[in-house]
């Protein structure tokens, strides 16, 4: 969880937990999560809290652009808008038309052929047949600002400049795209004006939904017992792989109270 989110729980009045990587479920509050690799079971009516392990974080991976390869991370901070570790921000970046529409692997598949690296607070973007592209996290801020729009809603994000845009044209050979990036000052969409059924009002930017998407070995283990063709984890692109529970446990411990 890292030292911001053990912060996080000393500020609730939780003590930090001990143990490899574990979640806290006060920290994944605060990253509008309501899954854990530890959830909260509540006692008899005056005792105490207690604090009961439901599975071990095995994995902890950041997307900082939408539809592209992940970057495996040893510690993440959750916030509100999802995992962070320095300037590397998840689904902080979006490709999108010169409309301004969203363009994901839906509409261009060649994008999850897209790997990056982050060194040097700067993204390091490689694809078959291409040179490698610099991109640096902080944008200037006289970098032009587009109206985008991603599942119908609109929201902002700061041009990366015409070096990016031309790589993503040159790669993808489709359209003319540019590449964006969201500013926490910026207004984020309203989960629930996605999926008005989702308790939670999360905020979040370029994610489909959530801000942290969470999957255990066991479930995809269950899921692929009844696959033809098997998938792996990384199909499902989720922020926080869990070890340690059975199938399908990281969502039953977010309902237990």
């Amino acid at each position: 969880m890292g030292a911001a989110g053990s912060s996080a729980l000393a500020r609730l009045g939780l003590p930090a937990l001990p143990g490899p990587r574990w979640l806290g479920v006060a920290a994944l509050g605060l990253a509008a999560v309501a899954l854990g690799a530890v959830a909260w079971r509540r006692a008899r009516p005056g005792r105490r809290r207690r604090l009961q392990q439901v599975g071990t974080v095995s994995e902890l991976w950041i997307y900082p652009i939408k539809s592209c390869k992940g970057v495996s991370v040893d510690a993440a901070e959750c916030t509100a808008l999802g995992l962070r570790s320095g300037h590397l921000r998840d689904r902080f970046w979006l490709v999108i038309k010169e409309d301004g529409h969203m363009v994901t692997g839906r509409q261009e598949p060649q994008l999850v052929l897209v790997s990056i690296t982050y060194e040097d607070d700067c993204l390091i973007l490689r694809a078959p047949g291409m040179d490698q592209l610099v991109l640096p996290t902080k944008l200037l801020s006289s970098n032009k600002l587009h109206d985008c729009r991603v599942f119908g809603l609109d929201i902002q994000g700061r041009d990366c400049g015409d070096e990016a845009a031309q790589w993503f044209t040159s790669f993808l050979k489709t359209d003319a795209f540019r590449l964006v990036q969201f500013e926490k000052n910026m207004k984020a969409r309203a989960s629930n004006e996605i999926f008005p059924s989702l308790d939670k009002n999360y905020q979040v930017a370029y994610p489909d939904c959530s801000p942290v998407m969470i999957l255990s070995e066991a479930s995809l283990a269950d899921l692929n017992t009844r696959m033809e063709k098997k998938v792996k984890i990384n199909n499902f692109r989720p922020n926080i792989v869990v070890t340690g529970c059975s199938a399908f446990e990281e969502i039953s411990a977010s309902e237990r109270d």
